[in-house]
């Protein structure tokens, strides 16, 4: 178990499903990727609790060029209102196994 804490810009994705994200930040991706051989479920996938506002919630960071990318579910964002070129305060603790 590994955690983290670090602001970022939200960017929104077009598609093919339309989505918001929380890119992490270069220097936490190395540790990521050093550890995701022991904690990833499949495809690349690292489930992580998150916290955001106040608002505690389990997703899956997945591989993106040379980072990774936090999934904001809508109702997380609506809860902490933000949307795309918002900055956000990330604290993140990646698991091992799927997010439940």
């Amino acid at each position: 178990m590994a955690q983290f804490r670090f602001e970022a810009k939200v960017i929104y994705w077009r598609g093919p499903s339309p989505f918001f994200f929380v890119p992490i930040p270069l220097q936490h991706s190395e540790e990521i990727r050093r550890i995701s051989k022991v904690v990833t479920y499949g495809w690349g996938m690292i489930p992580v609790e998150a916290v955001i506002g106040g608002v505690v919630f389990s997703t899956s960071l997945f591989p993106k060029n040379e980072t990774y990318l936090l999934p904001l579910k809508t109702n997380v964002r609506r809860k902490i209102n933000v949307t795309a070129d918002d900055t956000v305060s990330v604290d993140m603790t990646v698991h091992s196994g799927a997010p439940k």
